[in-house]
């Protein structure tokens, strides 16, 4: 059961970089075969658009700032020199034509102001009028050719969708006449020729193969280069190239009629993609109409996976490793390879400013994690808001170096805030995860019970998957294997979803994860010795995933600021002893003339994420408590704990959540929920929930602890019962010192906003998020 075979064959040979579903979500429906009397849609044929006569030959090619490599600043090649086009009356018609003249099926959007940089030279059309049929942009109404009264900072970018026009075809008619032609073809592949390679996953050495007119050609390795290598090793998810060996190659290129690209590339090494490589060297063509490539045989590559992916002895990759100190990290991603960009300066993890950030930068983040080129630059906060410090802004990077922190940057951050913090997506390597995991009869692609394909007797056959302490951590595991964002929910019945019958029989389970593998094999199990004692069929294991999720951070400033002791009378904490919010000990403290010491203080919680956190029961769940007066949402919302310094519970504040709610939101974000008449109960992203000091239960009971030093720890969500995109940052702690008068708070931050060796300084020990209470 550690290992599964289903990602042993040619499927995973082949990478698609321009279609509109990314490998992961084609995945979801693989297995699901057309019914009878939808028949599979033949193949799209590309026929090249006609040209009206007395329409000039123009070219186009994206520029600029970009942040995918399918966007840019439109540019015209016209009359012998490249320029721009204007934004005045410009349209998705006129994108759409843009980006089905570059070889894109559709546009998704356009951008006006020079959102791509400021171009230079002619700004060739102003005032463009398409209807979205034209062949190409040349055919539509304008003022006429550099006809203007636009600057620079007019000028049009168009984004265009991932995928590309099945049997595209190049024109080449001004090739001769153009320095600067960036390549445009339909896909490209690395095929593994030896048979070392081709068992193994991911694959990293192997042919370079451009799709071209539908066919699948060669590249000839006169012109070919190191640097074309790094690109599209890049593109494939590996961080660097290596040299190979060449004799084996030549003699496996001499057995075979090779079918020829009729161009050659030319990189310089930190594009993030081919298409913004430089097209060059038109070869030979002979009798035939074929490319040759004389003396010379197909172009190679040989890339070096980072260490996540390298493939080892027994299972073909390493399932974890550990770097030493890094000094940039994600977070906040749901897949493998994207999420926020953090940076380590001065012993503290901030974020970056997103001036400025661009694929070159974002690429570099990317290799020095062990990832390929980026996919996407992010700006805006779209991966959620990072806490604490931003340390860079505005960089610059040349592509070529070894950490971001090389990079030109500037040190102020001033007009920056978090709402800007810049994150990434990651080009990583086909390792065929997706094809070994299925969700089955949901309503969407997004929800179902799991089905894991496993080897039993020498077959691959499909189960499910025991449910029995099957939790959000597991469920988050299966969404991230399958490229479908962050779990939302797990379930351990799945009656109601009815799946493939034939793999009802249980084939995993004792499923145990960490929460931060790549596939669910990677967790800890029972192996081939499956015990489910209810069985699967309707108990199987169940997903319901989300491309977004809340993250919810405690302002640990506020906790410093807001801590202080009450000696509160017993007859006053009825309703807390009823809800098990005092010591044991409180049960035998005189009602009439005993108190409670209380350490108390306020909570203020931020949803920094990119969804709402709302509690895991509906309403109807809810559980009244008379004494308060109120509903509670989630029985267990925050644990409040003291520890001694060796990470033994000498005091514990159960919290439960009986009214989550927005208290304020940032300036633009309207709230919407608050516990007033049964009212929706959650937080709002971008609002947070307070929980001021001199509610009940917003303490811990101190009355038993002698003076000393301490830890002061809250863990918000400490179950995981509702999914997050960050869980590490649920923890804040802080250093308390009590002379048995008075109490200080000092030191106190979230978890994970420190580097391992600040944190280790802090803590004089391991364990501090432990939740068990001292049995003494």
């Amino acid at each position: 059961m550690e290992r599964f075979l289903g990602f042993t064959h040619n499927h995973c040979l082949i990478m698609l970089f321009f279609t509109s579903l990314s490998p992961l979500g084609l995945a979801q429906y693989e297995h699901w075969p057309y019914l009878a009397g939808y028949p599979e849609p033949p193949p799209q044929v590309y026929q090249p658009p006609q040209r009206p006569a007395n329409v000039p030959k123009i070219q186009l090619r994206l520029a600029g700032q970009k942040r995918k490599h399918n966007e840019g600043r439109v540019e015209v090649f016209y009359s012998g020199e490249w320029g721009t086009v204007c934004d005045d009356d410009f349209s998705i018609h006129a994108a759409h034509v843009v980006c089905r003249e570059l070889g894109y099926v559709e546009a998704v959007s356009w951008l006006p102001s020079s959102k791509y940089g400021k171009g230079e030279g002619k700004i060739w059309m102003d005032n463009v009028h398409c209807n979205g049929k034209e062949t190409t942009l040349a055919a539509c109404t304008s003022n006429g050719w550099g006809v203007t009264d636009c600057k620079h900072t007019e000028d049009v970018g168009v984004v265009c969708s991932e995928k590309r026009i099945p049997g595209f075809k190049f024109d080449n008619s001004l090739l001769n006449q153009i320095e600067n032609m960036n390549i445009q073809v339909e896909d490209v592949r690395i095929r593994a020729i030896l048979a070392t390679y081709r068992k193994r996953v991911p694959v990293t050495e192997g042919y370079v193969e451009v799709k071209d007119e539908g066919t699948w050609k060669q590249i000839c390795d006169k012109h070919w280069t190191m640097k074309n290598s790094r690109v599209v090793c890049g593109m494939f998810g590996f961080p660097s190239e290596r040299k190979y060996n060449t004799n084996v190659y030549k003699m496996f290129a001499s057995r075979r009629k090779q079918h020829y690209w009729a161009y050659s590339m030319d990189c310089s090494g930190n594009e993030a993609h081919i298409s913004s490589c430089k097209l060059r060297n038109h070869l030979n063509v002979d009798a035939e109409k074929n490319a040759t490539c004389d003396n010379g045989m197909p172009a190679v590559v040989s890339c070096v996976p980072g260490r996540a992916f390298a493939p080892s002895s027994h299972s073909g990759f390493r399932k974890a490793f550990r770097q030493e100190q890094p000094l940039v990290r994600l977070k906040g991603g749901a897949n493998t390879g994207e999420g926020r960009v953090e940076v380590l300066k001065n012993g503290e993890w901030g974020t970056v400013c997103d001036d400025n950030w661009n694929l070159v930068s974002a690429s570099v983040v990317c290799r020095e994690l062990g990832f390929g080129s980026a996919k996407e630059a992010i700006t805006g906060a779209r991966l959620g808001q990072g806490m604490g410090p931003i340390h860079l802004n505005e960089i610059d990077c040349t592509g070529f170096e070894k950490s971001v922190t090389d990079c030109k940057f500037n040190m102020e951050s001033q007009g920056c805030n978090h709402e800007e913090d810049a994150a990434v997506r990651c080009n990583v390597p086909a390792m065929g995860f997706q094809n070994q995991l299925r969700l089955s009869g949901g309503r969407n692609p997004y929800e179902g019970r799991v089905e894991v394909l496993a080897e039993r007797n020498g077959t691959l056959k499909w189960g499910t998957v025991c449910s029995e302490n099957w939790s959000t951590v597991e469920a988050m595991v299966v969404c991230r294997q399958l490229g479908l964002g962050f779990a939302s929910h797990a379930f351990q019945e799945t009656w109601y979803w009815h799946g493939d019958v034939s793999a009802d029989s249980v084939v995993m389970s004792g499923v145990k994860c960490s929460g931060t593998e790549m596939s669910l094999a990677h967790c800890r199990h029972d192996g081939a010795d499956v015990s489910c004692p209810r069985g699967g069929g309707r108990f199987g294991a169940g997903v319901s995933c989300s491309e977004t999720a809340p993250d919810l951070v405690l302002n640990a400033e506020l906790v410093e600021q807001t801590a202080y002791l009450e000696d509160r009378p017993m007859f006053m904490l009825q309703c807390a002893l009823e809800e098990n919010c005092l010591a044991s000990s409180a049960v035998n403290t005189s009602v009439t003339s005993g108190y409670r010491r209380l350490l108390r203080f306020s909570s203020q919680i931020h949803n920094n994420g990119q969804s709402d956190f709302r509690p895991k029961n509906g309403r109807h769940a809810w559980v009244w408590h008379d004494c308060h007066r109120h509903y509670h949402s989630m029985e267990v919302f925050t644990h409040y704990d003291l520890l001694n310094l060796n990470g033994t519970k000498v005091a514990e504040g159960h919290k439960a959540s009986f009214c989550l709610e927005d208290t304020e939101c940032e300036a633009d974000v309207q709230k919407q929920y608050e516990c007033a008449n049964f009212g929706e109960q959650g937080i709002t992203v971008g609002c947070w929930d307070v929980y001021r000091h001199d509610i009940d239960c917003q303490w811990i009971d101190i009355t038993d602890v002698p003076p000393g030093d301490y830890l002061f720890q809250v863990v918000i969500n400490p179950n995981y019962e509702v999914a997050e995109s960050d869980y590490s940052n649920n923890v804040m702690k802080c250093r308390s010192r009590y002379d048995g008068q008075r109490i200080w708070m000092y030191n106190c931050h979230i978890g994970g906003s420190f580097s391992e060796e600040t944190e280790q300084k802090f803590d004089h020990f391991s364990g501090l998020t432990n939740n068990k209470v001292s049995t003494r």
